[in-house]
């Protein structure tokens, strides 16, 4: 009971909790070339929410204005606009990245088995792809099987693509 001396409510813990994870992030350092700090956000990011496998779920679903998310925007919108983009579309920016961040992360947090499972679930799931019906999909898992692609995603893949978007539209 000595709690609720501190906090008002269990969504007053539950947010200095996601708050204090957020704190863990590294913030993006405005001096720095823009994608640089982006990267370095992102890896970060996904990092720390991989350590904390609860938090990404109260992040995405609640507002969230403690001080280390209100320092964790405003600096990668600092960051974005001294690189020269608009507000609005350092707003977009943001928000596209922190969604492939959040996504990625629960991705990798629920997938159903390990990255070194990966031929032996595409060898185990090979028979309800058949090559005539998804000729494409059925390459990629023989792909995978054969051991010429390891199947895993690629979280900097996707983020570069992100980035290099965002640097036509800047």
């Amino acid at each position: 009971m000595s709690l609720y001396n501190h906090v008002t409510n269990k969504d007053d813990l539950i947010d200095g909790i996601v708050d204090m994870a957020i704190g863990e992030i590294d913030l993006p350092d405005v001096e720095q070339e823009w994608k640089e700090a982006m990267r370095r956000r992102a890896n970060s990011a996904h990092e720390v929410l991989l350590s904390h496998t609860w938090a990404t779920i109260p992040i995405v679903s609640r507002v969230n204005i403690g001080p280390a998310m209100l320092s964790y925007v405003d600096r990668t919108l600092g960051c974005l606009r001294r690189a020269g983009f608009s507000i609005e579309t350092a707003d977009h920016a943001w928000n596209v990245m922190d969604s492939h961040i959040y996504g990625f992360t629960l991705q990798k947090l629920n997938f159903p088995f390990d990255h070194d499972e990966y031929s032996e679930a595409a060898t185990a799931y090979l028979s309800l792809i058949p090559g005539e019906k998804y000729p494409h999909l059925n390459e990629l898992s023989h792909y995978v099987i054969d051991g010429h692609y390891d199947g895993v995603y690629d979280f900097g893949f996707g983020f570069e693509l992100i980035l290099e978007g965002l640097e036509r539209l800047r």
